[in-house]
């Protein structure tokens, strides 16, 4: 079977090498995303594996099924890249990979303990020789209640993560979660807005979770509340962000995503001019931490985003079936 992979990074080659060598596959790897300009490389090719850079839209994915490729995978979880509902109705089967949720959640976890301690600032103050405690004042997990919205593989695993700091756990979820209910309280959106001092999303972006966290939601929190995403960028409106931390509604923010970070993160941009004025003003501000979108981002779990995306393929071909997580 040929598989062409697209947005291959050098960190995930020697995966792919290996895979190809064990399963005598014939693996084609392109740097960059898939794009209507590199389709010729499609050749003879039967599937394809891409990140979250490749926007598979209606246009591209016709042009896929007239090159003969039947199916892709992505080595990601989220998949609102692909539109995957049309990629069905013209017969490509389509696949996201799974991972071990522990990264992220220790992650949030980190965006957490570094917003209630002022890390961000600390940082900067030792960096230039100023030791002066005034303005980094930290406040205790433990006192506090932290609100996980969404109860998946990753939200699940930050419930069991902040069990240890002895805080009380207000949880949402669109389904009944039975086995968690004596470790968290499940409460309604609105109470777990209402009621938590860290609000943590975990959800997947789709028409119903986008800009979920508007002005509207923001109204029903806590004046000083601490947000945290390290799920998807869109899930919180960013004019929304701004006016938040400006009337210090927001006391904290901790981003590994942010929207409109398209052709930005997991790019050298050092000598770029950057449009995103919203992402350059938002970082400014001393109670913000952001990261370019690596809470994923483990050995273990890049050995399992390569070995989900390439084996997906191989099971589409094998049996024209595979595990499709949506």
């Amino acid at each position: 079977m040929k598989i062409t992979a697209f947005e291959v990074r050098e960190d995930e080659r020697p995966f792919f090498e290996k895979l190809a060598r064990d399963q005598h596959l014939d693996l084609v790897l392109c740097p960059d995303p898939l794009n209507m300009k590199n389709l010729r490389m499609l050749t003879d090719s039967a599937g394809i594996s891409v990140l979250g850079r490749s926007r598979l839209d209606a246009g591209i994915l016709d042009c896929l099924k007239e090159r003969g490729v039947r199916y892709i995978s992505t080595r990601t979880i989220g998949y609102n890249h692909i539109d995957v509902e049309y990629a069905r109705s013209i017969g490509l089967k389509v696949s996201n990979a799974d991972y071990a949720p522990n990264g992220v959640a220790d992650y949030a976890v980190m965006l957490m303990l570094m917003s209630l301690r002022n890390y961000k600032q600390a940082l900067y103050r030792g960096n230039v020789n100023d030791y002066s405690l005034p303005g980094l004042e930290g406040r205790e997990m433990r006192n506090l209640t932290v609100g996980i919205v969404g109860v998946g593989k990753i939200g699940r695993t930050v419930i069991e993560n902040l069990r240890g700091f002895g805080c009380r756990i207000l949880a949402f979820n669109r389904h009944p979660v039975p086995d968690l209910e004596h470790q968290v309280t499940f409460v309604p959106l609105d109470t777990l807005y209402r009621d938590s001092d860290i609000i943590s999303l975990h959800v997947p972006l789709h028409a119903q979770t986008y800009h979920m966290i508007d002005r509207s939601a923001m109204s029903q929190m806590k004046d000083g509340v601490i947000l945290i995403n390290t799920a998807r960028g869109e899930l919180i409106d960013m004019e929304a962000l701004l006016d938040g931390i400006e009337t210090k509604k927001i006391g904290a923010l901790g981003l590994d995503v942010i929207e409109n970070e398209e052709g930005i993160y997991h790019k050298d941009r050092r000598t770029d001019i950057i449009s995103n004025r919203e992402m350059a003003y938002l970082r400014q501000f001393p109670n913000v931490t952001m990261t370019q979108h690596m809470a994923f981002y483990t050995i273990e779990a890049v050995e399992s985003m390569v070995s989900c995306g390439v084996r997906n393929l191989l099971e589409f071909e094998k049996c024209g079936s595979c595990r499709l997580e949506l």
